[in-house]
């Protein structure tokens, strides 16, 4: 996945990078609190919980989020996929060649072997 993306698809891009943003931190946010909200467990271990989540949920986000460039957004774009932040109708505002592309490499990264590496 070398290619970079048309300036028409950039500009769309932008627009669901931020979407997809708010979505990924929506779901951190919704996953702490119920992880807050087990009283079943003891507050230190709910907090080592909370602890390890924002640590893995802070990894993917630099990973699918940080230093947004032309050159990195067929790759961000499969990332955000695999983590299913946008809708079909949002990724079809892409070109069926870049859809293709970013839904190859999001099945790749979605791959147990994968995500085990990490």
């Amino acid at each position: 996945m070398t290619r970079s993306l048309a300036a028409s698809e950039w500009k769309v891009f932008r627009e669901l990078r931020d979407v997809a943003l708010d979505r990924f931190c929506d779901r951190t946010l919704d996953e702490l609190g119920r992880l807050a909200a087990d009283r079943s467990r003891s507050a230190h271990d709910r907090y080592l919980d909370a602890y390890r989540l924002i640590e893995e949920r802070g990894r993917e986000l630099s990973r699918a989020f940080d230093a947004p460039r032309r050159s990195q957004a067929m790759m961000q774009l499969a990332l955000i996929s695999s983590l299913e932040l946008l809708t079909p109708e949002e990724l079809s505002r892409f070109s069926p060649a870049t859809r293709e592309s970013i839904e190859v490499t999001a099945a790749y990264l979605r791959a147990p072997r994968w995500r085990e590496r990490r």
